[in-house]
């Protein structure tokens, strides 16, 4: 689904192949309450920062966990959306709101049905 996927930019029609490529919590990083979703754009990189506190929301709201592979499939949601709204595909960081994690995170849930068709992401080596 969001793991890997092409977009047509708005402004450009240029065609952007968008592939996850890691996950690191940012507190390590960069001292940051997120956890940062890496993907490349077109061989640039990009990150989307989800905000940790999103988690608790989807835990309090639903009582059910955000795994990894929902992360990414969220964070690629997001990235699709933004660029083909036309927000700057040259961009290295997008951050995301509590609000905007759990509104892509069920878009996605929603497009799934059910969690068991979560695409396997790939071990980076």
């Amino acid at each position: 689904m969001y793991e890997d996927f092409h977009v047509t930019d708005r402004w450009t029609g240029e065609d952007l192949h968008c592939t996850w490529k890691g996950t690191v919590v940012a507190i390590a990083t960069r001292h940051a309450d997120a956890v940062d979703i890496r993907f490349d754009v077109n061989g640039r990189p990009m990150w989307i920062a989800m905000p940790n506190h999103a988690w608790v929301e989807q835990k309090t709201r639903t009582g059910k966990v955000i795994t990894d592979g929902l992360a990414v499939q969220t964070a690629g949601h997001y990235l699709k959306s933004a660029i083909e709204q036309g927000f700057d595909s040259t961009r290295e960081m997008y951050t995301m709101s509590v609000e905007e994690v759990l509104e892509h995170l069920d878009s996605v849930l929603g497009e799934l049905r059910q969690t068991h068709w979560l695409p396997t992401l790939p071990v980076i080596g």
